[in-house]
């Protein structure tokens, strides 16, 4: 995620509390959109889920677990990908930071500034 996706990162910037509807959507976030969804189907399809490479969680997993964050934040369409984002939403250690994010109540002005640019805010559940 560090040095790919860079449409993913800057046009959905990430905030595990909130749902968002994503502002008009460039060519290339649509490019890595449409490249995540490739990962993840054929990860699934090749070994099996219910992660991305068979039974056991991988540190590919653990490297596409802000990305789920992501896809659920902004509604976007992985596909049958989508099985492993409610699969690894539903882990106890994503559980926890979902559950350690929305406590915390201190806002970084910047931050808010790219997320309101991102879309409109359609939920927030964090608090303060």
């Amino acid at each position: 995620m560090h040095s790919g996706f860079a449409a993913l990162r800057n046009d959905c910037t990430m905030n595990v509390g909130v749902r968002v509807t994503p502002k008009p959507m460039s060519d290339a976030l649509k490019a890595n959109i449409a490249r995540i969804r490739e990962l993840f189907e054929e990860g699934l399809a090749k070994f099996g889920g219910p992660w991305l490479t068979g039974p056991d969680f991988t540190a590919v997993d653990a490297f596409f677990a802000p990305v789920a964050f992501r896809i659920r934040a902004y509604g976007l369409d992985v596909g049958a990908g989508q099985a492993w984002v409610d699969h690894i939403l539903a882990h106890p250690a994503m559980l926890d930071w979902e559950r350690q994010a929305l406590a915390e109540s201190w806002r970084e002005v910047g931050h808010e500034e790219e997320l309101r640019a991102c879309g409109a805010i359609t939920a927030d559940y964090r608090t303060g």
